[in-house]
């Protein structure tokens, strides 16, 4: 044994321990957004701590935004859902250094999306299918300058956003609509400089417009099987479009 083997490990802050036996008390008493949490008075009691901890425990439920503090009479703790942009602006903060490549993206949306689908396909109402028409319907014209070209890059992802948010799947609705974020971010900004690639908007055009179809028709089965041929397709149009970002960074270089 050498003195490394002797080493405890790091000692866990009071206020980050307090936190964490907070929302372990959330989860096991059931509780829900708008629920209190005890009182700072009760919070000092039960953890035997200073007022100082708790509080820095309280700030700390509220940047993650579990937690909003209220002033006065009726103030304290109050639980809060956490926002989907703020969960997904977080997560994409992490992935930022990262860098995962359009291929990568694409080869997890191949997985899920098509799942989605046929999730959504029984759970689409009327509003929902005249908002997906509406945002094929923007596509069908050929864009005519790179302002359109960008919206309707956006409204292919905003087809796919309205699935996911009608997805009964929690998990599945959360990779889907944060897929499709990081699309958004890495993908489709990142390739604006390259020319318009009307065979990919062709190609999603005619699946989004099949895919309406099967969801009218309330056919989860042929839904799935489109998504999975549109992801395909799209996964194949990305890697072809990797390889001429590629192309013209390298003779940009020059």
């Amino acid at each position: 044994m050498n003195q490394q083997d002797f080493v405890s490990p790091k000692r866990i802050k009071r206020a980050d321990q307090i936190v964490e036996s907070i929302k372990r008390w959330v989860v096991v008493n059931g509780k829900q957004p708008g629920d209190r949490l005890p009182n700072e008075k009760e919070l000092i009691e039960q953890f035997e701590c200073s007022k100082g901890t708790v509080r820095e425990a309280l700030k700390s439920l509220e940047v993650q935004g579990l937690v909003s503090i209220r002033t006065g009479p009726n103030g304290g703790a109050i639980l809060e859902r956490v926002p989907y942009e703020k969960a997904s602006q977080l997560l994409r903060n992490f992935l930022h250094f990262e860098q995962p490549s359009g291929p990568e993206i694409y080869a997890l949306r191949t997985l899920v999306e098509p799942e989605i689908a046929a999730l959504a396909a029984e759970r689409l109402n009327q509003d929902d299918l005249a908002k997906l028409e509406a945002l094929v319907e923007r596509c069908r014209a050929p864009a005519q300058s790179f302002d359109e070209r960008m919206e309707q890059r956006i409204a292919e992802l905003e087809f796919h956003v309205v699935l996911a948010q009608r997805c009964d799947n929690v998990m599945l609705a959360f990779i889907g609509r944060f897929i499709n974020d990081m699309i958004r971010d890495l993908v489709i900004f990142k390739k604006a400089q390259l020319p318009e690639q009307q065979e990919f908007s062709c190609a999603n055009l005619e699946y989004h417009t099949k895919l309406l179809e099967a969801f009218r028709a309330r056919d989860a089965q042929a839904a799935r099987q489109l998504m999975l041929e549109h992801m395909q397709s799209a996964e194949h149009f990305n890697r072809e479009l990797e390889g001429q970002l590629q192309k013209h960074f390298l003779s940009s270089d020059h």
